[in-house]
């Protein structure tokens, strides 16, 4: 199959100019927030310390499984980078996308599912509560980040779930 010139510059001239932001290290998987242990959401939620236990164990089980798939992933996303710096052929370079596609997949379902575990732990009564609270604290983050950053410190507030 021939592809034309043209597609065959363009396509180069994308991965050139793609090539030093593939090139720097991904970023790190969500830092998780254990709201399930903090004082303010266990009060606001009505968390049991059995609900809050029964959580807890649902993140220590998953907690390995996700830090392998994210290794995983941040290791073939940098082969992939490498690969495009020396200018692989495009077959390679496209198995080497979906192994990192699938990688990246597998880590966000196995977060999803982990993160689904920890809802059905709670009543529809809390579901509810957690909803806003969740929602409260994703307003407060864009606020945040709309803001121009205070010299050299990290927002202030702790990371809620991600979903």
């Amino acid at each position: 199959m021939m592809i034309p010139q043209r597609l065959r510059l363009a396509a180069a001239v994308l991965l050139i100019s793609a090539s030093p932001l593939l090139a720097q290290r991904p970023p790190d998987p969500p830092r998780p927030f254990a709201w399930w242990k903090s004082e303010p959401f266990k009060t606001e939620l009505g968390l049991t310390a059995d609900q809050s236990s029964r959580i807890d164990k649902i993140w220590e089980t998953t907690r390995v499984e996700l830090r392998q798939e994210w290794d995983e992933l941040s290791k073939l996303e940098a082969k992939l980078s490498r690969m495009i710096q020396s200018d692989a052929d495009e077959a390679a370079l496209t198995r080497q996308i979906d192994r990192v596609e699938t990688a990246r997949a597998n880590a966000n379902k196995s977060r999803s599912l982990m993160l689904v575990q920890m809802v059905k732990v709670l009543t529809p009564e809390q579901r509810t509560r957690f909803n806003a609270l969740h929602d409260r604290w994703q307003q407060e983050q864009q606020q945040q980040q709309q803001q121009p950053q205070r010299q050299g410190r990290p927002p202030d507030g702790p990371r809620p779930p991600q979903h």
